[in-house]
């Protein structure tokens, strides 16, 4: 099964292609211009070097975000274009899961931390085991402290916002008896990559678990982004 994964919830854009489990080509980059104008060639040039073509994709998967408003609906816009121009099936993934399936420890408490200004961060807690991801709370606008008060045990944070908040989170939790012990991800896996949307996407396709192409949308969590909650999908 052919999938072309798509993420522009950052700044960076991401893109793979894969043949079930098999990585045919990936393409991550930080469009120069106005990414309306620039995503097409990128899809196109990543579709050529897996020496495909858009009909020759079974199914497709787009992140949802949360992240950049006008580049997440970018991103969508496409999707949704090339969906029903090649009639195969589409299903949405949450960003932040894409960030967590990149961690590489096989077992692990993730907690991915990004960046949403305003002193806020997106955040989701997850337990990986072996090739296995289960989301232990609800996608989060929080600041720091209250998701840190979730937390116990050992812990492997992830995301932009470790830049932001490391020195915090390693005195918040000394403050607090050491109720939990961090360690920080490097910054090559703070960003999601296309290649983990396609592994979660291509489970959920294999099941069928397609979404509707007019219900799909952005994983909004501001309210004044749009009215979309942030309650557990």
């Amino acid at each position: 099964m052919k999938i072309l994964a798509v993420d522009t919830s950052t700044k960076h854009l991401s893109l793979a292609v894969t043949d079930g489990d098999h990585v045919l080509a990936t393409r991550n980059v930080r469009p120069r211009k106005d990414l309306s104008l620039t995503i097409t060639f990128d899809i196109e040039h990543t579709l050529a070097k897996a020496d495909t073509s858009l009909h020759g994709i079974d199914g497709f998967v787009i992140g949802l975000g949360p992240g950049s408003f006008t580049s997440l609906r970018v991103g969508m816009s496409m999707m949704k274009a090339f969906v029903m121009v090649a009639e195969k099936p589409v299903v949405g993934i949450s960003s932040l899961d894409a960030i967590a399936m990149g961690i590489k420890a096989k077992t692990a408490q993730v907690c991915v931390i990004n960046d949403a200004r305003r002193n806020l961060l997106y955040s989701a807690i997850y337990e990986k085991k072996g090739e296995g991801l289960w989301r232990q709370s609800d996608y989060l606008l929080h600041p720091i402290d209250e998701i840190l008060v979730r937390l116990k045990g050992d812990v492997t944070f992830t995301g932009d916002g470790i830049m932001l908040y490391r020195d915090h989170i390693l005195h918040w939790a000394a403050k607090h008896d050491n109720r939990f012990t961090s360690s920080f991800e490097p910054d090559k896996h703070w960003l999601p990559q296309a290649k983990e949307l396609a592994r979660l996407g291509y489970q959920r396709l294999l099941k069928g678990e397609f979404d509707k192409i007019d219900a799909l949308a952005p994983l909004y969590l501001y309210p004044d982004d749009c009215q979309v909650s942030n309650k557990k999908k």
